[in-house]
């Protein structure tokens, strides 16, 4: 199925029986250079320290992390074709979709990778709500 998102080094996947989902993407398949990054949490990486305990605010953190380790990649948001999310509040999570959505909007805009997001019982840094995995494509 085409979607708006499709260009000649990429396309979701949607098959065409299935609903839409809303905010993420079943699948996609892209051509290009492969750029994987490692999880990100949504700490001020200078200093190394949280500015906000707050689950919205650090998601909001962690995205502008991930764009920042992009740029040395000269990749963009529109080039993420995989982010998997591992939350330490399952609940806290659920609660905050429409805050979440907004924010995400407002640092990603509106391209929507393939995501998971995974519960889990703790991260390494302690104060750590979220940590957040990225894979982009560039052009060639």
């Amino acid at each position: 199925m085409t979607t708006e998102a499709d260009s000649g080094d990429f396309r979701v996947l949607q098959p065409q029986a299935w609903g839409r989902p809303r905010g993420y993407a079943n699948g996609i398949v892209a051509r290009g250079r492969l750029v994987t990054l490692a999880g990100m949490i949504g700490w001020n990486p200078v200093e190394q320290r949280f500015e906000t305990d707050d689950f919205v605010g650090q998601v909001e953190q962690a995205l502008r992390n991930i764009l920042t380790v992009l740029e040395e990649a000269d990749a963009r948001p529109e080039h993420i074709v995989r982010l998997t999310w591992f939350v330490t509040n399952r609940d806290e999570y659920l609660e905050s979709l429409p805050q979440l959505g907004e924010s995400y909007r407002a640092v990603m805009g509106t391209h929507y990778p393939a995501m998971t997001v995974v519960a889990v019982s703790a991260l390494v840094e302690a104060e750590a709500k979220v940590e957040i995995e990225a894979t982009a494509v560039t052009p060639d």
